[in-house]
């Protein structure tokens, strides 16, 4: 069940929300004036309102974000990652009225809030133990008495920019391995959820009050772009990492490239294809392909969208797609049954029908769903299209959406070629139980994707593991492996540690 009352009493939220923080003025005080609507997708009900950050309040959160980057680089770096750890242990803490906070924002079920909370959790952890592990390299230097290494430094400011549809594990993701390198975070989030925002924030609070590291992490909750755009254009601001569709990417990616020396990490859209050839598993493809086209109302950026067929193979596949859509049941996020939720908005839903409309136009069959649900909120049907050509616009775009297209091949080499057929280049599957094919995919030859996934849905994230993708998918890499160097600077360093020096025979000094 959702409470309301009680999940905002426990996490300090309000009717009315201010919607920035810093380590200076703190919260400051709601102003109805500028306040905007955060809305349940759920029941398309006001939940509370936030009060849009203003460029006065922007210019203190950048002000307060710089001194604490002087302070916290020089906080060694296993101390850095305690305070993530705690954190994270304070998400765990608050685990059910953060769940719910989740669901009131995205629509998402309890079970799947609870997931992603899940991940800021695990993140934590990962990032806890990464900051023991800042490793260079020592290398062979050509001279003779020196000593070479590499290291890695802190960059200053990072800003983030986080979309709606993970407005918790994404900050963590990119969040925690920037505090861990050394640097203080600015968190814009999107204003379509932005009670999780404020409500993490709270939490990050109370972390930094306690290890008396003010700053570290601050809140910018703009309620227009003009406002938001200050942080991608400020210099002071070394790095952006933005979490969001490729057209905004390729702004951000424009405004901070126009200054030298500054960096920017693009998460943008993905359109991820799983091929399943004639020797697949079926049932488990099936019940694997739902998960990734149906969860969290397809509405992740690694949503599988396309599903490349062998001919010989589809009529049944088809039939257990069509099996496993019926038994998903989609509705209230407060109902323990449920697996879906609605989408986030009333955009999204028209999003959603154009695609239908255009596919169905161009030649594509409607074989489940393919309606918006009656009612109250945002619920639309998990929708099967068969017949599909990879080329066709709508097949072609990312529609974020619980909408999966089917397209038959003959040849694996096919298959691979349609599968690359498209601009994004995120998240990537083959359903096989021949290693040649599975190899052949695997290959420089196969998937063009930033992931690959063998037997499995392109869905689900393992902290573990570098995450992000090619082409306009933009290139960044967040959470596991080596991607905290993304959030540092590379330093090569050389120290002469004899008594001879370059032209040092040539002068003579009394």
């Amino acid at each position: 069940m959702i409470n309301k009352a009680s999940a905002f009493a426990a996490l300090g939220l309000q009717e009315i929300n201010p919607g920035a923080w810093c380590s200076d003025s703190g919260w400051g005080a709601p102003d109805n004036a500028r306040a905007f609507d955060a809305i349940n997708p759920a029941t398309e009900q006001v939940e509370a309102r936030v009060t849009g950050a203003s460029a006065a309040e922007y210019q203190a959160v950048i002000a307060c974000a710089q001194r604490a980057a002087l302070r916290w680089r020089e906080v060694p770096a296993p101390r850095r990652g305690e305070m993530i750890l705690r954190i994270g242990q304070l998400v765990a803490e608050n685990m059910d009225a953060l769940a719910q906070i989740v669901a009131l924002d995205t629509g998402k079920s309890l079970m799947e809030s609870k997931g992603e909370l899940k991940e800021v959790v695990d993140m934590a952890t990962l990032a806890a133990g990464q900051s023991r592990m800042l490793y260079g390299y020592t290398q062979q230097s050509q001279r003779a008495q020196h000593r070479m290494y590499d290291q890695w430094l802190p960059l200053g400011v990072v800003g983030i920019i986080s979309a709606y549809n993970f407005p918790a594990a994404v900050w963590a993701q990119n969040g925690f391995l920037a505090a861990i390198g050394g640097n203080s975070v600015i968190w814009k989030p999107s204003p379509k959820v932005p009670l999780t925002a404020i409500a993490m924030q709270r939490l990050a609070c109370q972390a930094m009050e306690e290890f008396g590291q003010p700053g570290v992490f601050s809140l910018f909750i703009p309620a227009d772009n003009a406002v938001a755009e200050l942080l991608v254009a400020d210099t002071r601001v070394a790095m952006i990492s933005f979490t969001g569709s490729s057209g905004v990417g390729k702004r951000v990616a424009s405004i901070v490239g126009s200054t030298l020396g500054r960096r920017y990490m693009l998460e943008c859209s993905g359109n991820n294809g799983c091929i399943v050839d004639e020797t697949a598993d079926l049932e488990m493809a099936a019940a694997a392909l739902a998960f990734g086209a149906v969860g969290t109302t397809g509405q992740r950026c690694t949503s599988t969208r396309r599903v490349f067929v062998q001919r010989s193979v589809r009529e049944r596949l088809v039939d257990l797609l069509c099996q496993a859509w019926s038994q998903v049941k989609v509705g209230n996020p407060a109902d323990p049954q449920t697996l879906v939720g609605p989408l986030v908005d009333a955009a999204a839903v028209d999003d959603f029908a154009t695609a239908i409309d255009q596919a169905c136009q161009l030649g594509g069959r409607v074989a489940f769903g393919g309606k918006r649900m009656p009612g109250n909120g945002y619920f639309v049907e998990p929708t099967l299209i068969v017949d599909a050509q990879n080329h066709w616009p709508c097949v072609q775009q990312e529609t974020f959406a619980p909408l999966l297209y089917v397209i038959e091949y003959d040849t694996l080499d096919e298959a691979i070629a349609m599968h690359n057929g498209v601009v994004q280049g995120l998240a990537s599957g083959i359903h096989s139980t021949s290693l040649g094919n599975i190899e052949r995919f695997l290959s420089a030859s196969g998937s063009d994707c930033g992931i690959a996934r063998v037997n499995m849905g392109t869905t689900g994230a393992d902290v573990g593991a570098a995450f992000g993708g090619e082409k306009e998918t933009g290139g960044g890499r967040t959470a596991g492996s080596d991607a905290w160097k993304g959030y540092m600077r590379r330093q090569s360093v050389c120290v002469n540690w004899g008594k001879e020096t370059a032209w040092g025979s040539k002068f003579t000094f009394n």
